[in-house]
């Protein structure tokens, strides 16, 4: 112990260290994948599926940042690539001139579409091919804890 700091055990270093590698690596090879396959990134593809999942296909800029875990500021940042790419579009509020929606174009939504399949197989080759039913349960149970 360090002053008043406990030290992590060799168990406590190797779960964490893991998760980080885990994400890590999973996270650069989707994205490699996706970016190969489609010309876009991982991050790209998850604001097109939550703007598909979305009522109305389209959500508030700040809901969209919440949602993706970005800052409003990366996500503007983020949706900017986008509209420049014309796979995505901003929509003001009638209502609230100071919101602003984003909602796919149908080429966003025709590559989100083509996109999703190239995903999923990633997702169940590179992770979920590793878990058992009953792994995937206690793995999901654990993530809820964070929630």
């Amino acid at each position: 112990m360090q002053g008043n700091v406990k030290l992590l055990s060799e168990l406590e270093i190797g779960a964490w260290r893991g998760l980080l590698r885990a994400h890590a690596t999973l996270v650069r090879e989707l994205d490699a994948e996706l970016e190969s396959a489609h010309g876009i990134s991982l991050s790209a593809y998850e604001v097109l599926l939550l703007l598909h999942e979305a009522p109305e296909r389209r959500l508030r800029m700040s809901e969209l940042a919440e949602s993706a875990l970005l800052s409003l500021s990366g996500m503007t940042r983020l949706v900017d690539r986008l509209v420049r790419a014309g796979l995505v579009e901003r929509e003001r509020c009638l209502a609230d001139r100071r919101v602003t929606y984003a909602r796919p174009t149908r080429a966003g939504s025709a590559l989100f579409k083509a996109a999703r399949t190239t995903h999923l197989r990633g997702v169940r080759e590179r992770f979920l091919a590793h878990f058992s039913d009953a792994d995937l349960t206690r793995l999901d149970r654990y993530w809820r804890r964070f929630a």
